[in-house]
């Protein structure tokens, strides 16, 4: 049956954001002129995302902490990283923000195009000139007041635990004097792990929305520190998390 299902997902999710593009060019070419096209088209496809999650028959999403999010605030928003699920899943928050995404995303034919038009910073890992350009635009984004959405790990957890996070996305938000709003993901590993393509069925996707961490919380100005104290935060959080479904 979850075979059936996942055929039917994959099937879904292709032909809807397939048949949702020429909507996606068409709204980029009508609100570039106005210096709005990015952002119209980052709610436009949050929207798609946020389809994909609602019909599927597989899972349910539960979110909380909403009242963490302050509106008005820019953040370096991070979160853990367990599936490509967790990408739709994230745009179940609502919120305006640009993605920081590896360059083999942008590579995707349609989906590439997409986060072009949306704004979103690609990343080729590994990469030095790369990494040092990601870094100046984010720089420049954050200071504009935008939000950034990293995924510290810089890959998906092979065991749906928290790995270590990168210093990056905490380097920014202390050279920018930017708070750290951290978003935890459990649930999407379980349905859809690493290497496979066969989604799990039974299994509720939860994302918890913590309370931010402004500059003056900062436990270090080194970023290798507080992107580890900030790792123990959530990995805190995530068996909270787990306690509760266990009781």
């Amino acid at each position: 049956m979850d075979l059936i299902k996942s055929l039917f997902t994959w099937v879904f999710s292709v032909l809807f954001i397939v048949l949702m593009f020429p909507i996606t060019v068409i709204m980029w070419i009508v609100a570039a002129p106005f210096g709005s096209g990015s952002l119209l088209v980052h709610r436009w496809l949050s929207f798609q995302g946020r389809v994909l999650i609602r019909v599927s028959p597989l899972w349910k999403l539960q979110v909380t902490g909403r009242g963490n999010y302050v509106p008005g605030e820019n953040y370096v928003m991070i979160s853990n990283h367990q599936s490509l699920l967790d990408i739709p899943v994230v745009n179940c928050l609502r919120l305006d923000y640009l993605w920081v995404s590896k360059v083999e995303n942008f590579r995707v034919p349609v989906l590439g195009q997409s986060m072009q038009m949306a704004g979103y910073i690609s990343l080729s890992r590994g990469n030095k000139e790369s990494v040092i350009k990601m870094m100046e635009q984010s720089e420049k984004l954050l200071k504009k007041g935008e939000s950034l959405f990293i995924f510290p790990e810089g890959t998906r957890s092979p065991d749906h635990e928290i790995k270590r996070f990168k210093s990056g996305a905490f380097r920014l938000a202390l050279e920018t004097n930017t708070p750290i709003l951290p978003v935890l993901i459990d649930g999407t590993g379980a349905v859809l792990p690493r290497k496979g393509f066969i989604f799990s069925s039974g299994h509720k996707l939860k994302m918890k929305i913590l309370k931010p961490i402004y500059p003056a919380e900062f436990v270090s100005d080194d970023p290798d520190q507080l992107a580890s104290a900030v790792q123990s935060v959530m990995q805190e959080a995530l068996e909270e998390l787990r306690q509760h479904d266990r009781k």
